[in-house]
């Protein structure tokens, strides 16, 4: 008698099923509400990053232009130096 009853396996509720898939489906989803956030916030440091890029164009891209005119400046007075000559 003892054998029969330690074979036996407990019984679960019917709804156990349905309880699982129901904390299943919660899990889910707040596993895709932080991957939405996650990809959210990985979006506003790219374009932080871009837009510091650009502005850091911007930026060479005057010091080049103040570059480009002192050797402007130092080739006209080379050039009147010479011609002093």
């Amino acid at each position: 008698m003892k054998n029969n009853q330690s074979s036996q396996k407990p019984e679960l509720p019917e709804n156990y099923a349905a309880k699982l898939a129901v904390i299943a489906g919660a899990i889910t989803t707040l596993g895709d509400g932080l991957a939405t956030i996650a990809a959210a916030i990985a979006l506003q440091e790219a374009e932080n990053s871009d837009s510091k890029t650009s502005q850091n164009n911007t930026n060479h891209s005057r010091q080049l232009d103040q570059i480009q005119r002192q050797l402007d400046q130092l080739s006209r007075r080379m050039d009147k130096i010479e011609r002093r000559k």
